[in-house]
């Protein structure tokens, strides 16, 4: 059977996906295209060059997520310098970390620049970033067009770093373009949740899921946290999520797959084994329930028979 597949931002929570995609793929779902924004995108395009759900799973357990903050991380940065780069750098850690990790995975495939994944004109990943400079959200690789920029010729792993950029926890990442530069960020600051990303007039020909990361926080497990770096983390999470939450269509709640976090923090770079266990089977369970009950033909016919008229 085959798929397209959309995971929305959410840091370390991430790991959650990869249960719902060995869930997917047990099941006989084959990805097509796939989509995603911030820890979102790197799954997404791991799919996209070939990697399986068990593949991703053997390489996502065995991170030391810490790594993620640079070199840094190996000698704890003091707090006057997160100070000195948080106000004169925009960020605190360099994503350059990201890029080089998700483009070394890449080439182990053998497909590192968006021209390798495009099969009969086929797009068959899509990265969502935000340009704060143009005020506008970016999708990846199309819109490289808009700075002169060739879409097939451009990496994965930048346009990856560049979803990925936690506004002040990573330093922008510099566009150059025209003698020009833009300053991009998290894509999940405009969309962290681009299910609507490969949605046509009509009926399509496959179903496209959404994966959601579910957050079921006890009131009496929250809590105001002091270090500047994790209160700007929950603020991005409250801005993305609850916004995004809102304004979701019921024909995209009915084809987007919730998983719970069980309070797992989108920067909790030092997670445990067990944790990344319990986002794993969460992300399995909840996939397995999911499909349980899903029927393609009953969701083209309530949500999609009103637009016969084209296919893709």
């Amino acid at each position: 059977m085959k798929a397209d597949g959309v995971f929305e931002g959410g840091g370390v929570k991430a790991i959650a996906f990869i249960g719902a995609i060995c869930c997917m793929e047990e099941k006989g779902y084959k990805w097509q295209r796939t989509a995603g924004t911030s820890a979102g995108s790197i799954i997404a395009a791991l799919l996209s060059v070939g990697y399986s759900g068990k593949e991703i799973r053997e390489i996502m357990f065995g991170n030391d997520y810490r790594d993620f903050l640079s070199k840094k991380i190996m000698k704890p940065v003091p707090f006057i310098m997160k100070v000195i780069n948080f106000l004169f750098c925009k960020g605190v850690y360099d994503a350059f970390v990201i890029e080089k990790y998700v483009g070394e995975l890449l080439a182990a495939k053998g497909k590192t620049k968006f021209k390798h994944i495009c099969t009969n004109g086929m797009e068959k990943l899509k990265i969502i970033a935000t340009d704060i400079t143009k005020k506008d959200m970016l999708i990846l690789p199309d819109d490289l067009k808009k700075y002169n920029i060739d879409p097939m010729e451009f990496e994965i792993a930048k346009a990856v770093r560049m979803s990925c950029t936690l506004p002040f926890f990573f330093k922008p990442y510099k566009l150059n373009h025209n003698s020009k530069t833009s300053f991009v960020l998290d894509g999940g600051i405009l969309s962290n949740f681009p299910v609507w990303i490969f949605d046509v007039e009509g009926v399509p020909r496959w179903p496209t899921f959404g994966f959601r990361l579910k957050e079921e926080v006890p009131e009496d497990k929250l809590q105001y946290r002091k270090d500047i770096l994790a209160f700007t983390s929950d603020i991005f999470d409250t801005m993305i999520n609850k916004n995004e939450m809102r304004y979701i269509r019921n024909k995209d709640l009915v084809r987007t797959i919730f998983l719970p976090c069980n309070g797992v923090k989108t920067t909790e770079f030092n997670i445990s084994y067990n944790k990344c266990k319990m986002l794993y089977s969460n992300g399995y369970k909840a996939t397995e329930n999911f499909i349980k009950n899903w029927d393609f033909h009953r969701y083209v016919a309530s949500h999609r028979v009103k637009n016969k008229s084209k296919k893709i």
